[in-house]
């Protein structure tokens, strides 16, 4: 991996994000997944710099997450963080942008190209939730497997290296003898800072109140690419051909010996892919 980039910070409508910004054009954002650990450099760091190649790649810690800031949220979750997200584009000065992203932060960005239609070009969208029904019903573990599986790595005697390594090889790649040790070690040790242990802990929604987008995802004008692993552990690649045609421009590639991560098992592939759909638009 790539050596991680100069942190860069940026007070969004009461909200400090940390990021990292590497080269130019049009600007790209990357919003990563919710799981332990994870920030933007965990989940875009191998493919990042092929972006950056022709584009702006803005590598986004979202909130609760990284280095960003950690307070609680109240009212709707997937409001809060694309009405955040409009205001960080606003500070950057940033009018419309792509956005790349993974697991949770799809669900931000769908949410976002839904109410804040002019300000996203495309999207491209993998492993994300944001609805809580599926073609081939019942969703794993009624919807709520990562929600289980960050109580089962924070629980018990706790974060410990080989949880993470469990977790991320059970639920994430899909060969997890590929799982380079630096990844290893910057999950586990994000996973221990003490603010997310305490989101982790806490017995109230810290997070926000959870929201189904069946009507927003019926508003989105953008294009919109999932790029879903075959073996996602999470949802099967039925459930991504249902959300696409429930999108007016919906498309799907499903790849194959992935699983959740694709953009980190397989970053060449992925950026040829996510490549060629963006350069479309």
């Amino acid at each position: 991996m790539t050596p991680r980039p100069d942190s860069l910070y940026a007070t969004a409508d009461g909200v400090k994000y940390h990021f990292h910004d590497l080269g130019a054009g049009f600007p790209t954002v990357f919003l990563h997944g919710g799981g332990p650990g994870c920030t933007a450099w965990s989940d875009f760091g191998p493919v990042a710099p092929l972006f950056a190649q022709d584009r702006r790649a803005i590598l986004v810690d979202i909130p609760q997450y990284g280095l960003s800031d950690k307070g609680t949220i109240e009212g709707p979750m997937w409001d809060f963080h694309a009405a955040k997200m409009v205001a960080l584009l606003d500070e950057l000065g940033i009018d419309r942008a792509d956005f790349i992203c993974n697991s949770w932060g799809g669900t931000i960005a769908l949410n976002l190209a839904a109410k804040y239609p002019d300000r996203v070009r495309s999207l491209v969208v993998t492993g994300s939730m944001p609805v809580f029904y599926g073609p081939l019903a019942p969703l794993p573990e009624g919807a709520r497997r990562g929600r289980n599986a960050r109580d089962l790595y924070y629980g018990g005697e706790g974060p410990t290296r080989e949880k993470m390594r469990q977790l991320i090889t059970r639920l994430e790649w899909f060969d997890g003898d590929r799982l380079p040790e630096e990844t290893l070690d910057m999950r586990y040790q994000q996973s221990l800072d003490p603010e997310e242990m305490a989101l982790a802990a806490a017995s109230d929604n810290p997070r926000g109140d959870w929201q189904d987008l069946t009507a927003e995802l019926g508003m989105i004008k953008a294009p919109v690419l999932f790029a879903w692993g075959m073996y996602d552990a999470f949802l099967s690649p039925d459930y991504p051909l249902m959300l696409a045609r429930m999108i007016e421009h919906g498309h799907l590639y499903v790849m194959d010996r992935a699983s959740h991560h694709l953009q980190e098992e397989r970053p060449y592939d992925y950026h040829a892919v996510v490549t060629g759909f963006l350069d479309q638009q």
